[in-house]
């Protein structure tokens, strides 16, 4: 797996409990790896510090010429702010991400919510077969519901960087349930995995661990974990199938590890997204990513040649 790059990048991931880096040389080939802790109970600053140190151990001889960051959060790029959080990551919100990194770092840094960075090269791919142009909905479900639009070739990041997060939008299978954002009946709470951890609870009364738990329950026959992972995934799926009809995609991708836990899941969230199709999108079926693990810091480090850099040393 490459980035398109002609001079090496830096690219990072920023997730709530793990950090990668990754440098790629000026082939768009990973020269260098590493990966720690977030120490996302720590503040802002801590996990600047941590980005920063991550960043040197992959480019110690300072080769690369800029750095680029897929972060959690909503990020704008055009200000490299962050401009809202949940608290998985304490005091995220408000985060000066790119310039606090650009004078942390010493590089050039551009900055993006991990989702839609780890979109963009699900959209370069598309974009290569449809000659430059192509529409993508990306989806990645996990411990929150994210995701990533683009329209004719163009990633979308819309007001203050908030395009794309699907888990925000109203589901009637979450009705009066309280979302993370301070609203209530979002998609993400009842189709994430803490989601559907969190309906089997209501409907058995019993505490659960995690999603694996619930899934391995539903492939035991327990009918309240196979409701409540149909139940997660047919929300998905009629949101999905409702944007798609709104957006017109040519493709549809849904990440994260939520889908990884089988055919049960995989199969409920295709037949909800198909019950909402209009005709002309009838043919149009949600498929797994193109890439893997790497795909998060191989956006990042393509973010540098399409988003605003933010420069060290700036006065602010």
């Amino acid at each position: 797996m490459t980035a398109p790059t002609r001079r090496p990048v830096v690219g990072l991931d920023l997730g709530g409990t793990k950090i990668a880096a990754a440098l790629f040389g000026a082939d768009g080939t990973v020269v260098a790896r590493h990966s720690r802790p977030t120490p996302a109970r720590d503040g802002a600053a801590a996990v600047l510090d941590a980005l920063a140190a991550a960043a040197a151990e992959v480019d110690p001889g300072r080769t690369a010429t800029a750095l680029g960051i897929a972060a959690a959060g909503v990020v704008d790029p055009r200000s490299g702010m962050v401009t809202s959080a949940t608290d998985s990551i304490r005091g995220w919100a408000g985060t000066p991400l790119g310039t606090g990194l650009a004078d942390r770092t010493g590089y050039a840094v551009a900055c993006d919510n991990d989702v839609r960075a780890t979109a963009g090269p699900e959209l370069d791919a598309l974009r290569a077969e449809e000659g430059g142009h192509g529409s993508l909905l990306f989806a990645a479900i996990g411990t929150g519901v994210g995701g990533a639009v683009a329209a004719d070739g163009r990633m979308l990041h819309g007001a203050s960087g908030t395009a794309g997060h699907l888990g925000h939008l109203p589901s009637p299978e979450a009705a009066g349930l309280p979302c993370t954002c301070g609203a209530t009946g979002h998609l993400e709470v009842i189709a994430s995995g803490p989601g559907i951890a969190a309906h089997y609870e209501r409907l058995t009364g019993a505490p659960v661990d995690r999603l694996e738990t619930v899934a391995a329950r539903a492939a035991r026959g327990d009918a309240d974990a196979v409701t409540a992972i149909t139940t997660g995934a047919s929300a998905a799926g009629h949101v999905l199938g409702g944007l798609a009809n709104a957006l017109g995609p040519d493709r549809v991708v849904v990440g994260g590890g939520v889908p990884r836990i089988g055919p049960l899941y995989e199969d409920a969230l295709r037949a909800a997204f198909a019950a909402e199709l209009m005709g002309p999108l009838r043919g149009l079926v949600p498929r797994a990513p193109l890439f893997g693990h790497d795909a998060a810091v191989l956006g990042a480090a393509a973010l540098t040649t399409t988003l605003p850099l933010h420069h060290p040393g700036v006065l602010r």
